[in-house]
């Protein structure tokens, strides 16, 4: 829990609630922030199995994964390749296109004269191709020397950035536990868009809503995706895929989160309440699926 990232606030967060699960469970359990020493304070603790609990850069993006490969050690959630894929915005993409999955059209911005107006000459998505929590997203209408600034600093602090095509409609958001589907919720932010406030703080007052008003149809659907987006990107464990569902009923895949969070406020323990799964199963289970084969 912790780490480098800026999701490490997040990271912490989920890691105490993990923490505080595994213990309820009767396991014996050590906190680790993989800060410094990592390899020498990971031999130092030899455990069993790593519960992880890191979000954002070198948690969920292969790294850490390849480290307790090296020492040998299971881990939660997805392998080193699966995470680095669907870590990388671009690279998974690329994925979803080649098995056929409805993801928006987009764009690669490594210069400002790569901002290109069919994409959408009024409003389009602006982000980092690999940070997580909605850091570095920005929600562009109408291109102004302003908005032009903002995208060039941007530009500045991540070298690459992905213009996507902003999506009008309904955001849902699916849960996948071992290759099946566990439920669905629909996002709705008071914010401009579900950023990293509208995740994680209560005073933004986003609406979840579970079930999602969806049709059977559009829901049924959704599931397939989200079963197929965690086998083409070989994703084990628990994933979440984020969805825009327009308002002609066209289902756009955004992107599928390996790590999902697991504070009080996070949405994957909140579908699996709904649907009968306590926070401590949860945990339980995702601990357990880490001793499976890889």
């Amino acid at each position: 829990m912790g780490g480098p990232s800026k999701e490490r606030p997040v990271s912490i967060q989920s890691g105490k609630a993990c923490l505080k699960a595994l213990k309820q469970c009767g396991y014996n359990v050590e906190k680790f922030d993989p800060k410094k020493n990592i390899i020498k304070n990971l031999k130092r603790i030899k455990p069993d199995i790593a519960f992880n609990s890191l979000h954002g850069k070198f948690g969920e993006d292969g790294q850490i994964q390849k480290i307790l490969e090296k020492l040998k050690i299971p881990y939660t959630h997805s392998g080193v390749l699966a995470s680095k894929n669907a870590m990388d915005k671009i690279v998974s993409k690329k994925i979803f296109i080649k098995n056929n999955l409805l993801t928006p059209k987009y764009k690669i911005i490594r210069k400002l004269k790569d901002l290109k107006n069919s994409i959408s000459e009024n409003k389009f998505v602006i982000k980092p191709i690999n940070e997580g929590s909605s850091f570095g997203v920005r929600i562009i209408e109408k291109l102004s020397n302003s908005k032009l600034k903002i995208i060039n600093n941007e530009l500045k602090k991540y070298k690459t950035l992905l213009q996507e095509n902003y999506i009008e409609g309904q955001e849902i958001q699916t849960a996948v536990l071992g290759g099946k589907v566990i439920g669905s919720v629909e996002i709705i932010p008071k914010r401009n868009f579900y950023d990293y406030k509208a995740k994680y703080s209560k005073s933004a007052k986003t609406k979840h809503i579970i079930p999602p008003r969806i049709s059977k149809k559009i829901s049924e659907k959704i599931n397939k995706i989200s079963i197929k987006a965690h086998n083409c990107l070989n994703c084990r464990g628990v994933t979440r895929s984020d969805f825009r569902v327009s308002k002609d009923n066209k289902i756009y895949l955004l992107e599928t989160n390996t790590q999902p969070g697991m504070t009080e406020l996070s949405l994957v323990p909140e579908i699996a309440k709904y649907h009968g799964m306590s926070f401590k199963t949860l945990v339980n289970w995702i601990l357990n699926d880490s001793s499976l084969k890889r």
